[in-house]
Order: structure tokens, then sequence, then C-alpha cells
């Protein structure tokens, strides 16, 4: 998928972290397939030109200049402080436990525009504090909660308020990896589809990847005492993602994190006379494939147009107190 940088009149980034969300899982992949990175993103978009890059493995480095035809490479954010040197949007795409650092030199770069892996550091306070200080420095804040940009999650909510499914009854989700690394995703997705929720219970926490982030059960309601339950799978086991929501018109599941999609709608039972059952159903392909260029092409619209961003640090932040709050309830059992 690699291409070139050229042209002018194109927004300037760079990007600090050369992992696999980076550019390294679009390494390879045929030009054809949609990108599921922020290199791959920016180059499909074309209105992009990836002008550095920071990491402090210089082998990493010096491929995914290659890969990507980055001109410039550091070893540290800190040397791309340089008066010559303006990025419209950097990309925060290092490991969780190095976002603070970066975000503190990335609002001293001051771009138009931070787009920041989530979760966006691994402590609420300091989240809290650099979401205020990019607000006070007038510069914008996109954090990578991706299904914000699903297309078929927002056709989703507007069915849902439109009332095509008729009632939501219960809302069921299936993670792991732990409730900040993977469960803030969930609780992200569904303070858009479902809006403010409360903590009913909370389970036992399962520390099945990182030790200070366990994966844990909860019980939830909405505003109108609708259950939203999450439950655990274990991190060793498998990946996970996938969220049911049982409407009164039949039930949606969204399966492989997003990549498919399974309806069953109600209809009329053949076996039992009078009983309305859910059919067989369908399974179909969603749009989580496509987020990364839906949120390329927001950023840029967002930066050029004043277009609002779909997913912000205000968004993230909820998330990330509702974490904070189940894991603090869980380590108290």
């Amino acid at each position: 998928m690699a291409a070139a940088n050229s042209g002018s009149g194109r927004l300037s980034v760079l990007i600090v972290g050369c992992g696999n969300i980076a550019g390294r899982f679009d390494e390879g992949r045929s030009p054809g397939d949609l990108p599921y990175t922020h290199a791959g993103a920016y180059i499909s978009d074309g209105r992009f030109n990836i002008t550095a890059c920071v990491d402090p493995d210089d082998s990493r480095r010096a491929d995914f200049m290659e890969a990507w035809g980055v001109p410039a490479g550091f070893r540290s954010i800190e040397e791309a402080l340089c008066p010559d040197r303006q990025f419209d949007v950097i990309s925060i795409c290092s490991p969780t436990t190095c976002h603070e650092h970066a975000l503190e030199i990335a609002l001293h770069l001051n771009p138009k525009l931070i787009f920041c892996e989530k979760p966006v550091t691994t402590s609420l306070a300091e989240t809290e504090r650099l979401v205020a200080g990019c607000s006070n420095a007038h510069i914008l804040l996109a954090v990578n909660y991706s299904r914000r940009w699903d297309p078929n999650i927002l056709k989703l909510r507007a069915d849902m308020l439109a009332g095509k499914w008729g009632q939501l009854r219960s809302v069921t989700g299936l993670y792991n990896k732990g409730i900040l690394n993977n469960g803030s995703h969930m609780l992200d997705l569904l303070h858009l589809l479902v809006g403010h929720m409360e903590i009913v219970k909370v389970g036992k926490p399962i520390f099945d990847f990182f030790p200070n982030d366990p994966t844990v059960p909860v019980w939830l309601e909405d505003a109108q005492g609708i259950p939203v339950l999450l439950n655990c799978a274990h991190a060793g086991d498998y990946a996970v993602f996938e969220l049911q929501l049982v409407f009164s018109f039949g039930v949606l599941t969204m399966e492989d994190g997003g990549l498919f999609w399974r309806e069953r709608c109600v209809v009329n039972s053949k076996a039992f006379k009078g009983y309305r059952v859910l059919e067989e159903g369908s399974r179909r392909a969603g749009g989580d494939a496509s987020a990364m260029c839906s949120a390329v092409d927001n950023i840029y619209r967002t930066i050029t147009q004043g277009a609002p961003l779909a997913s912000t640090g205000e968004s993230a932040l909820a998330a990330q107190r509702v974490c904070e709050q189940i894991n603090q309830q869980a380590c108290a059992l």
C-alpha cells in the first residue's frame, strides 16, 4: 500500500511511533485494501503529507520511512521541536504508557490537530489535564475510538433514533484485554448508541493481560433502566469484541469487532401458531474496515471546513471516567 508523499497544499503529518497501528498492519497488503493504520489512511486519502516520524528503534523507524516514503525521522519527539518545522496533524501511535509525554511535547509543536490512539493515557487525571491543555491551546484532539467513524454504527444510531428496530430491551457486550484498553472502546460505543449509563454492579476483576488493567464484568443501566451487561472473555484464549442489541422488532449482533453484523427480525412462527419468534437471519459485512478512511476524512474536513469531530477528547474522557469507576469498584472486592 506504500506510496511516496508528493505535491503541495496537503496537510503535513508527524507520526509518533512506527509500530502496528502506525503503519505495519498495512505493509505488504494489496493497494486496493482498505487501510487499517494511520499511515495507510493518510496515503490512501491523498490530502495529507507524512513529512516525519518518530521511533526510538532505529531499525523500525528506517523500515517505516522506506515503506511509506517518509523523508525525516527522529528518535524522540523532542528532536522534532525545530522552529522551521510545522505540522498540521500529529498522530500519536506510541504505546499507551508513552502517550502522556508525547502529548506534552505535541502541545509545544502547536499542530492544528492531534490524532491520538486510545486510551489517551493510563491515568484519568492525566487525560483530564491533557484534554484541557489541548482545549486551552486551541488544538483539536481526536481520539481513535474508531467505531465513531464506522458508517454502519452511525446508520444504526440513526435507525435507533428513528425507531426502526422498535424499543431497545437490553444490551450485552463481550470483551477482554482490559477495562481501559478494550473496555473503553465498548463503553464509548455504548455512549454513542445508548447514552449515559449508571453502574449497578461490578464483578471480580480478571487479570488476563495487563497487570494494572483488569477485564471486569459489569452491569449498567441507561436513563430508562435498560440493562447493559458487559461479559468477559480471557485475552489468553482469543481476541473478541462483540455487542448484541435486543429490540422489540429483532436482534442485532456486532461480530468480529464490527467486521460483520448478524440481523434477526421477528416473524410469525411456522411451528407454533400465535407465537412470534426470531428468524434465522443473515450475516453481512460491516463498516469497521472503512473506519480509518472515514477518520482521516473527518480530520481533514474539521481542519479545513470546521466540521465537527466524531471522536473527541471529551467523549474519550466520558468513557475513561466510567472505566475508572468500574476498576475502582472491582479492585475493592
